[in-house]
């Protein structure tokens, strides 16, 4: 049994609605994008502020309400707990993770070659169980483990959030003035692969 939205879809623009449904989830998009960034700053505050651009553009998508940032302020409040903060230490740990990657690619030490591309496979899948982590409903608390497995279980939905990823690298390696914009479409991408994937509650037909 598959997941099914009650909320209407939004096909065409309103009366005095000048782009259009599209336009609006994308401006909604980059304004998240932005205010996650900001809520970010301090580092351990990231999951929270990635959860909570995930539930604000999750409400976005299924009742058609624009996002805000009244709105975005009491998803991150409920959403920075002693857990979420625990896990924002792990970021420097990733960030060590890439320097040494880094640092692997350019030297000649033996197994060099076998660590560079296994070290950012290990950093690519923890970017992606990272997002489905901060993607769960509301009503669920953050969680590695409920991360690990969906995306274990729903491999096709995490390889395209993969791909999401290895994308805003590429562009935040080209263009680095779009760093700040890059949570909003990241958070989207995490939130459109959970709202997609399987009912994982048993209920089956």
């Amino acid at each position: 049994m598959t997941r099914t939205s009650t909320a209407p879809v939004r096909r065409g623009r309103e009366s005095g609605e000048v782009f259009g449904a599209g336009f609006t989830m994308f401006a909604d998009m980059l304004l998240t994008g932005l205010l996650t960034t900001l809520a970010s700053l301090p580092v351990v505050t990231a999951p929270a502020a990635f959860a909570a651009a995930s539930g604000t553009l999750r409400r976005a998508a299924e009742t058609g309400t624009p996002a805000d940032l009244g709105g975005f302020v009491r998803r991150l409040r409920a959403r920075t707990t002693v857990r979420s903060l625990a896990a924002g230490l792990l970021l420097p740990l990733v960030a060590v993770v890439v320097l040494v990657d880094a640092a692997l690619l350019r030297s000649d030490l033996p197994g060099a070659a076998v660590m560079a591309p296994a070290l950012v496979l290990l950093t690519l899948g923890g970017a992606v169980v990272a997002l489905r982590s901060t993607a769960l409903p509301e009503d669920s608390q953050l969680s590695l483990r409920t991360g690990l497995l969906r995306t274990l279980e729903d491999a096709r939905g995490s390889a395209l959030l993969l791909a999401a990823i290895v994308l805003a690298g590429l562009l935040m390696w080209s263009t680095p003035l779009l760093l700040p914009l890059l949570p909003g479409p990241l958070a989207f991408a995490a939130t459109v692969v959970d709202l997609r994937a399987p009912e994982r509650s048993g209920a089956r037909d």
